[in-house]
């Protein structure tokens, strides 16, 4: 009950209206791993090959910093912030993963030196990001190259940004949402002092 109600935003639903709230938070979320996987795997990324790869992914990251800004206004500003801020997380976290995987991918077909193993396919490369954001490192792909090493070290500075900053914002957004939503109502948003069972609909 604490968890609907914190993901809600402090309204009370009904249990149909909770099930159909999580079934969009689950399709909508779904949909947005799917679209930017399609893009992923259909985009012609070898037509980056002229452009230097640190540009490329400056250029996306730029992207994603504009993204992740708005996705903070839209929860600071929407009625189901927790709901809001899932699906923001559904957007972001994939777009950065895939940003580097595109990276990986331009490098090894600029050389595939820069890599252990042979010639990285899309999968290859979504498959070694994957690896190297859940700091799992199973070695059978590695970075043998400088230029590969500094970009896999960036990828893993930003995964701790990630992790910690960006999930703190995207927290702090939706505790705005919160408050905006208690105050339109006339409802107190719910206290870290409260009892569980007590954290909804003030009166």
């Amino acid at each position: 009950m604490a968890s609907e109600q914190a993901l809600n935003g402090g309204q009370s639903l009904s249990r149909v209206q909770r099930r159909r709230l999580f079934g969009r938070l689950l399709l909508r979320s779904l949909a947005s791993v799917v679209v930017l996987l399609a893009l992923y795997y259909f985009l012609p990324i070898q037509d980056l090959l002229g452009v230097p790869v640190w540009i490329s992914l400056l250029g996306a990251l730029v992207v994603l910093v504009v993204v992740i800004v708005a996705q903070v206004r839209g929860i600071a500003t929407s009625r189901y912030p927790g709901i809001y801020a899932v699906e923001a997380l559904a957007v972001t976290v994939p777009f950065f993963l895939l940003t580097f995987a595109a990276a990986y991918l331009v490098l090894a077909q600029d050389n595939a030196a820069n890599f252990s193993t042979h010639q990285l396919t899309r999968t290859d490369s979504l498959y070694f990001v994957v690896t190297t954001f859940a700091t799992v490192g199973f070695g059978d792909i590695t970075a043998t190259s400088q230029s590969a090493r500094a970009l896999v070290t960036a990828q893993m500075i930003l995964d701790l940004v990630i992790l910690g900053l960006g999930v703190q914002v995207y927290r702090g957004a939706v505790q705005v949402g919160r408050k905006r939503s208690a105050a339109g109502t006339g409802a107190r948003p719910p206290s870290k002092d409260m009892p569980a069972e007590d954290k909804g609909v003030q009166t």
